[in-house]
């Protein structure tokens, strides 16, 4: 999964006056040449048996629909179209995963979706989401639709054998081109793969009867059967994975939709406590707390959150936030937690008023010619080298400039937060967390008092974690100290900020804001006039000209907190000890506003069993466990006997 993404290469048939896309890497049609919408209804919707199945999802159910090629997104419009009007009044959801090795650049998509104008009004917030093509999974969210998707861009055999298995699909789009005009989608690893990320009740469908298709499911116990295609084509694939004492390979139409309405009302027996209004506590509201809360409460789950103080008290507190990737090498973007949490964050701010879009000069300092190669490597525009004369500030450094970046206001974004119906904020000290015998979870604080009974609890009280956990994972703290100072004589363009080993943008139209300090296993938190000059230190250091312009040190106000950080940069997600529905959500370092939302959708999809938006060995990177030291086992002194 560490490619380039190449995007699809089209040519344009006209046939009755509908433009249809031919990809030229495959030498087929995207959508049938009859009717693709109704050939898609009649293939995977209909052979999923998807209009029954999600009109009697229960209250706060998951759905989850795996697709082997995006395309041009037709079978996920239509799943959403036919979830719009099927799906029952209740908190369910719908999720839709879907893998494409040559996405189709926007304009090509634009023009691919033009053909379908009932489907308009979802196209346009596909299109509004759809991803730049760089490798990994992108998740697009849809709240108000309870719908959302993931799409990963890349190589399906090197994209199925990583994705975790946080949730069964239910349903498959076994889609792409035909098997002969594109035979490696259709090879044992994939299907090994598919058959792996789904469990018993998984339905199958595809356009394609191909021997290889058919032998693939067979060989795992999957029942198919072949009724009547769409249009001219005689049959199509529908398949089955029943529990052992229900196996049969062989079944005709009526016996196979027989067996199917058996498992489903089986199925309905399943439907119990698991799908219900979970009550979550959240302990601490830093950014962590406050996006695993927004995350919860967007799913109808009932969320109070506690803070000793008020929130954003400590670390998250700053005036002003920088989205400011360092981006990898692009054949590493697929795994690479900063590249991937990038992406994420874009998507996730821009829906609150907190969010101010910018761009991002990023000062090559160390390596030039590594940092500004990046402009070369990733998609046209995202990236601009930049010599020292472009820079709106004199300079004599060379720069690489991220034209899509954002900056953050966090109190606006709390705000924000704490309005939603179902978040609840309590200042209290908790001093412990107790499962009872019904294996919920009770919180006390300090004096005893009982705060309520919980399903899940998160912690997310940085460095304080600690507390609540058996050997849980080093936290290094690191003071850090932003400045800001009048410059409304000076002041700089609010569209740019720089990057420069601190960091430089206006917080208003009158003031500029800059740091920041980095002082290593250090938890003071007083405003110094020490780490104000440290800051105009490094804006001088880059800067000279412009930083004589400001006032004196002396002059400057500030704030100052301190993060914690793990031993090896990574954040800790997941739970320490199994038996109990409590998780940790720290170690965010200096990149919490950057790294939460993503890792709150993997925070989700572990409590909620949910498909989890990043590979399995970032995952393993994130999980606290990774620090549990291995115990060897010992092998008996074996001393061979004398010849």
């Amino acid at each position: 999964m560490s490619k380039a993404i190449q995007t699809a290469d089209l040519d344009w048939q006209s046939i009755d006056g509908i433009e249809v896309p031919i990809s030229k890497q495959f030498g087929d049609v995207y959508f049938s040449k009859d009717n693709g919408l109704l050939e898609t209804r009649h293939v995977f919707l209909n052979g999923n048996d998807l209009s029954t199945r999600l009109a009697d999802l229960q209250d706060f159910e998951y759905f989850s629909v795996g697709e082997t090629g995006f395309g041009t997104g037709l079978n996920i419009l239509a799943l959403w179209q036919l979830w719009q009007q099927v799906r029952p009044n209740n908190h369910s959801h719908l999720h839709a995963i879907s893998v494409e090795k040559f996405p189709l650049n926007k304009n090509d998509l634009i023009r691919a979706l033009n053909v379908w104008t009932e489907l308009k009004p979802l196209a346009d917030q596909l299109i509004e989401q759809y991803p730049l093509p760089i490798a990994g999974c992108h998740r697009l969210n849809f709240p108000n639709e309870r719908f959302s998707i993931d799409l990963w861009l890349g190589d399906a055999h090197d994209i199925f054998p990583v994705m975790p298995k946080t949730h069964s699909i239910n349903a498959w789009f076994l889609d792409g081109f035909a098997p002969s005009c594109n035979p490696d989608m259709w090879e044992e690893n994939v299907l090994n793969n598919i058959v792996r990320l789904s469990a018993y009740r998984t339905t199958f469908a595809s356009f394609s009867v191909a021997g290889v298709l058919k032998r693939g499911l067979k060989q795992h116990g999957i029942s198919i059967s072949r009724p009547r295609g769409f249009g001219h084509k005689r049959e199509m694939l529908k398949a089955i994975w029943n529990a052992p004492e229900q196996l049969e390979n062989n079944l005709s139409e009526n016996d196979f939709d027989l067996l199917t309405d058996s498992i489903q009302k089986k199925t309905e027996l399943i439907h119990t406590t698991d799908f219900k209004q979970r009550q979550i506590a959240i302990v601490g509201a830093g950014i962590a707390g406050l996006s695993c809360a927004w995350g919860f409460a967007q799913r109808g789950h009932q969320v109070t959150i506690y803070d000793q103080l008020e929130p954003l008290a400590g670390a998250s507190g700053n005036p002003l936030a920088l989205l400011n990737p360092k981006l990898s090498p692009i054949e590493q973007s697929a795994e690479h937690l900063m590249t991937l949490a990038w992406q994420h964050a874009l998507n996730y701010y821009q829906k609150f008023k907190a969010f101010r879009p910018i761009a991002v000069n990023q000062l090559a300092l160390k390596n030039p010619d590594e940092l500004l190669q990046l402009a070369q490597q990733y998609p046209q525009d995202l990236l601009k080298a930049q010599t020292a004369n472009e820079l709106e500030i004199e300079t004599t450094f060379e720069s690489l400039q991220l034209t899509q970046a954002g900056s953050i206001y966090p109190h606006l974004l709390r705000d924000q937060i704490l309005e939603h119906p179902l978040i609840t904020f309590k200042q209290a000290e908790i001093e412990n967390i107790q499962q009872n015998t019904y294996q919920r979870l009770e919180i006390n604080d300090v004096q005893q008092n009982p705060l309520g009974i919980f399903d899940h609890v998160i912690i997310c009280c940085a460095k304080e974690s600690k507390r609540f956990f058996k050997d849980f994972p080093t936290l290094k703290p690191i003071r850090g100290q932003v400045s800001w100072v009048n410059n409304q004589d000076h002041a700089l363009n609010t569209e740019s900020a720089y990057s420069y080993g601190g960091y430089c943008m206006q917080l208003n139209d009158q003031q500029l804001i800059l740091g920041a300090s980095f002082y290593p296993n250090r938890d003071d938190d007083d405003v110094l006039i020490e780490d104000h000059v440290h800051n105009y230190n490094l804006i001088h250091s880059v800067f000279p000209d412009y930083a004589k312009s400001l006032a004196p040190a002396e002059e400057w106000q500030g704030r100052a907190s301190v993060r914690a950080q793990t031993l090896d940069y990574f954040p800790i997600l997941g739970k320490l000890d199994d038996q109990q529905e409590i998780y940790t959500f720290s170690g965010l370092g200096s990149k919490g506003f950057l790294f939460a939302p993503l890792c709150n959708d993997v925070l989700t999809a572990l409590v909620l069993n949910e498909a989890c938006p990043i590979p399995q060995e970032l995952l393993n990177k994130l999980s606290p466990k990774r620090f549990q030291k291995k115990v060897k086992e010992k092998k008996p002194y074996y001393k061979p006997p004398r010849p």
